[in-house]
């Protein structure tokens, strides 16, 4: 794009927060980095988020779903950056990884391997990486089911969901994708393309928005229950959902071509940038269904995941409200109001995300998949700057 223009849509977007509170929080982040260096290498202990007011770390062993996206958050830096201390430490988190390779149990590998591996191998290029990928992809398409279609998600809670899959799913076919990229065997993209249509065919409503869970019969293969399980209600619009959505068709776009893919990326993410209820600073509350609005919970971690998606859906499209909505959201977060002080010596980035409001779990607090994204903007937006 027109460096002129983008630079533009910058000044038009950056007058959302004052000036001060952009340049102080961008002064921020070179310091919270450092926070996220300085964390000590442990697998028991892999960050998960913290609750500020009680000051209660909560961390993890890799078999926690979030565990890929510290050593990931390294592994962004260090390209930003080019500083070697972040790619050694990152190196020493990616370890702690490699074997959930073999996990059976978890849908969510996708995240698991490609934050982290995924990170490592696009910036080694070792063999070993590449080896850790592939496997990580024989084991997550043994939770497919071709009656269905899809992947299964969780195995809990069997006797009220017999087969569920959830919009967030997407995000494990980049794995699956990658894998045959890497290989040459068409069986996981194969799978990973069933599902993505099995999900544009049962997750959406007529207006772009998505179903959280789509609960099926594992035999006749047909949709029974569509409900939520972290949102305000079964036809609320959960921000983090709609997030994975945009986030996940624009995805599965870039590796396929499919145009249904990119529609329903620009469906979902034309819906959420116009919804009445989205505030002026572009960072979504949890549930823009919530009956507390104004009062209800931000979630910076669904803002982080969109702004991510609508850099790589511009670059599709050409439509510059993907760009200006990007921007705004990225402004808005590199402000003090969203970045934790220096003080802070947690290992995160970003305040104010929702992690389970309706369990109560992880309210108002930062937590590493928030960051993840947040620095994935990042790197797409400076590439867009470059034109590249």
């Amino acid at each position: 794009m027109n460096q002129r223009i983008f630079a533009a849509l910058l000044i038009l977007c950056a007058a959302f927060p004052t000036h001060s509170q952009n340049k102080e929080g961008k002064k921020l982040l070179s310091a919270r980095y450092e926070k996220l260096l300085a964390f000590t290498p442990d697998s028991t202990k892999i960050p998960r988020s913290i609750n500020l007011k009680t000051n209660t770390f909560r961390g993890h062993t890799s078999l926690d779903w979030v565990s890929g996206f510290f050593a990931g958050n390294l592994w962004e830096i260090y390209a930003l950056k080019g500083d070697a201390r972040y790619e050694a430490q990152a190196q020493k988190w990616t370890k702690f990884l490699e074997k959930e390779q073999f996990d059976r149990t978890s849908h969510d590998i996708g995240f698991k391997m490609m934050c982290s591996v995924g990170n490592a191998y696009k910036a080694k290029k070792t063999p070993e990486y590449k080896a850790v990928l592939i496997q990580s992809a024989k084991t997550l398409v043994k939770r497919f089911n071709p009656k269905v279609g899809s992947i299964r998600s969780w195995d809990f809670n069997q006797k009220i969901w017999e087969y569920p899959v959830i919009i967030d799913n997407m995000m494990n076919l980049e794995l699956l994708f990658e894998a045959t990229l890497l290989s040459g065997d068409k069986t996981y993209a194969d799978i990973a393309i069933k599902h993505a249509n099995t999900t544009l065919k049962n997750h959406f409503r007529p207006d772009g928005s998505a179903y959280h869970v789509v609960v099926y019969d594992s035999i006749k293969g047909k949709a029974k229950m569509k409900i939520t399980h972290q949102g305000f209600a079964d036809e609320s619009v959960w921000s983090r959902g709609q997030a994975w959505g945009i986030y996940g068709y624009t995805m599965a776009f870039r590796y396929t071509k499919d145009k249904a893919y990119l529609d329903q990326a620009v469906k979902t993410a034309k819906f959420m940038m116009n919804h009445k209820n989205l505030p002026t600073d572009g960072i979504p509350y949890w549930d823009l269904s919530d009956k507390a609005i104004p009062n209800a919970a931000r979630d910076a971690s669904s803002a982080a995941i969109m702004a991510s998606a609508l850099y790589e859906l511009y670059g599709f499209t050409n439509d510059r409200s993907f760009l200006m909505y990007a921007e705004k959201i990225m402004t808005s977060l590199q402000t003090t109001d969203y970045i934790l002080p220096a003080s802070e010596n947690a290992p995160f980035i970003l305040a104010h995300s929702t992690g389970n409001w309706p369990k109560k779990d992880e309210i108002d607090e930062p937590i590493v998949y928030a960051d993840y994204y947040f620095l994935e903007a990042l790197l797409r937006q400076k590439a867009l700057k470059k034109g590249k």
